[in-house]
């Protein structure tokens, strides 16, 4: 399932991937272009390497923005008239568009629409966060936060990213895994931002300066963005019979239900620091931000060991049931010693998951034109276990009157039958034998 030029056997070169990436005239839907007739991915090179630093600019306004959740879950916990599982609603929404926009955002790419796509993507972050500042009510928070930030990242984020698997072939895996630790970035910048802001200065101007650095980081990604494959008018949005590949559809299943689980710790961390360890507020964003720091080597190493080693899918199985593992870890977690041992495994493997998702889903599409659409399709998949992971956790505390055993025992769960699942997927096209992929 790695895009592997050196080996036939691989899910990206396999010809089941060649005839339903061709067969769509048959179908009555719109003739492809064949990929021999673009020109092969520079892998590399000064053009190549700045849109690797566009993505990760991309993701630090996006998941970076995001994965610092928990400093907002905790602040509204303690500050609004709202339930865990109702505040959780606005991280979970945002999550939700990010990735069902993608659908629409990915054909943008394809139909040659990205700088305008962008260029709106990018005016609601930082609409929605200067909103955001200003917000003192539940349903002022969901819809600035919650909805128009979570458009606008959808806009931004699955066109970033294509736009750079486009540019790579061999190193694709660790151009993804740079452009996505940008999240991990993000995740140390506005925690950090918190940490210091919030107390003298309180939330509006907290969050305003945190507007200022997404609207720093728009300027230089709608400066330097370029796109490098021209464009494909033609062609649906969806592309039904990528689902006709068993090992696409297992995937996008299987993916469900890791990203089902793996967003909960980053939200519920600083909640549980406070509610069950007992740490103070500060030392409770220390955790956050200790969890997304990690993430940056855990990008990195997963990135690498991808390229150079198992390719994304054989790399993402032990990944996504690491997490898994460290799930059913946490519920034994009773120290501040404990939580930071935790906080850094665990962002470790969660940033893995994160990083391994796009390069693995990129993996199966040999056509390179199609590479928005199949892209944007997956992830409106599993959409829904982003909107839904966050709250139900939330209403499995709830239930347990505060306590985190229900809730840690679904994310396990979901995180290792998503494992299993990336296993049939992987089985499906290739078969027990070991190959990169």
């Amino acid at each position: 399932m790695g895009y592997s030029p050196t080996a036939p056997q691989s899910l990206s070169d396999s010809k089941i991937d060649q005839q339903n990436d061709s067969s769509d005239g048959a179908d009555g839907r719109s003739a492809t272009i064949p990929v021999l007739n673009h020109p092969p991915p520079p892998d590399g090179g000064f053009q190549a390497w700045t849109q690797v630093f566009v993505g990760h600019l991309v993701l630090i306004n996006g998941w970076g923005y995001l994965s610092s959740f928990g400093l907002f879950q905790s602040h509204y916990t303690s500050t609004l008239a709202a339930t865990p599982s109702a505040i959780s609603w606005i991280g979970s929404i945002q999550i939700f568009l990010v990735y069902l926009i993608g659908t629409f955002s990915g054909r943008a790419l394809d139909a040659g629409h990205y700088h305008a796509t962008m260029r709106l993507g990018c005016f609601l972050q930082v609409l929605g966060i200067f909103m955001t500042s200003i917000s003192t009510q539940y349903w002022q928070l969901f819809l600035s936060q919650g909805i128009c930030k979570g458009i606008g990242d959808g806009l931004v984020f699955c066109p970033a990213v294509s736009l750079v698997a486009t540019y790579f072939s061999k190193k694709r895996s660790l151009a993804m895994a740079c452009t996505a630790s940008g999240g991990a970035t993000g995740g140390i910048i506005f925690p950090l931002i918190a940490r210091q802001m919030l107390e003298p200065l309180g939330f509006g101007w907290t969050v305003r300066t945190m507007g200022f650095v997404v609207l720093f980081n728009s300027v230089i990604i709608v400066l330097l963005a370029r796109v490098r494959l021209p464009a494909r008018k033609t062609g649906p949005i969806f592309e039904w019979a990528a689902f006709r590949e068993p090992s696409y559809s297992l995937f996008c299943a299987g993916m469900f239900l890791n990203l089902w689980a793996v967003y909960f710790a980053y939200f519920y961390i600083g909640t549980f620091a406070k509610s069950i360890i007992h740490v103070d507020s500060a030392t409770s964003l220390t955790v956050l931000l200790v969890m997304n720091a990690v993430g940056i080597p855990g990008r990195l190493v997963c990135g690498l060991t991808a390229d150079r080693l198992l390719g994304p899918v054989n790399t993402l199985i032990p990944v996504a049931f690491c997490a898994g593992v460290l799930f059913y870890s946490w519920m034994a977690v009773s120290t501040q010693a404990a939580l930071y041992v935790f906080s850094v495994i665990y962002g470790f493997f969660g940033a893995g998951i994160q990083s391994l998702f796009p390069a693995a889903c990129a993996s199966l599409t040999t056509d390179l034109t199609k590479m928005g659409t199949r892209t944007g399709m997956c992830f409106s998949m599993v959409s829904v276990a982003c909107l839904t992971g966050a709250p139900i956790a939330g209403a499995l505390i709830q239930r347990q009157d505060g306590g985190f055993l229900y809730a840690q025992a679904f994310g396990g769960s979901a995180l290792l039958g998503g494992s299993l699942t990336l296993v049939a997927a992987r089985v499906s096209k290739t078969g027990w034998v070991m190959t990169k992929a």
